[in-house]
C-alpha cells in the first residue's frame, strides 16, 4: 500500500548511504535521510507554532547516491516528492511493528541558509544520455 506524498522538512541527521550489489550490474545505491516535517501554524502575533509535525525516514535510490551523501547535510531544507509506503519488521524483541517510510522521487534543496552553489560542469552528450535512464 503506498500514496502520493509532497512534503517540506528538514533533514535532521547526516544523511546515511548505503550500496547493495546487484549481480553483475552496478550496484544499487540508497541514500537515507531522517526528514522532519512540520506543520507551521499562524499565531495571533504574527509568529508560527509547530501542531502535528512528524519525522519520517526518506529513501532516495539513485546511482548518484554516493555524491549526494555530501550534498545533503543535517539541518537543510528540502522538498520530498516520492510516496508514502507502509514498512513491517521486527524489533529486537522479535515484536511486529509497522512504520511508514517515504520512497522519494526527487529531493530538492530549498535555498533557507544556503549560502553559495557551484554548478560542476555540463555533462557531454553520452553521460547526458545515460542520466535520463536513471
Amino acid at each position: 500500500m503506498s500514496t502520493h506524498f509532497y512534503g517540506e522538512g528538514n533533514i535532521g541527521s547526516a544523511p546515511e548511504y548505503r550500496e547493495f550489489p546487484n549481480g553483475n550490474e552496478e550496484p544499487r545505491r540508497l541514500l537515507r535521510l531522517n526528514v522532519y516535517f512540520d506543520n507551521p501554524v499562524p499565531k495571533p502575533d504574527g509568529s508560527f507554532e509547530d501542531r502535528g509535525g512528524y519525522w519520517a525516514p526518506v529513501e532516495l535510490w539513485h546511482r548518484d547516491a554516493e555524491h549526494w551523501q555530501t550534498l545533503y547535510q543535517k539541518g537543510m531544507r528540502v522538498l520530498v516528492d516520492g510516496r508514502t509506503v507502509r514498512d513491517e519488521w521486527e524489533d529486537a524483541d522479535e515484536n511486529e511493528r509497522v512504520t511508514f517510510k517515504i520512497e522519494a522521487r526527487r529531493v530538492g534543496i530549498l535555498p533557507f541558509r544556503v549560502e553559495s552553489v557551484k554548478l560542476s560542469s555540463k555533462p557531454s552528450n553520452a553521460e547526458h544520455e545515460g542520466a535520463a535512464d536513471s
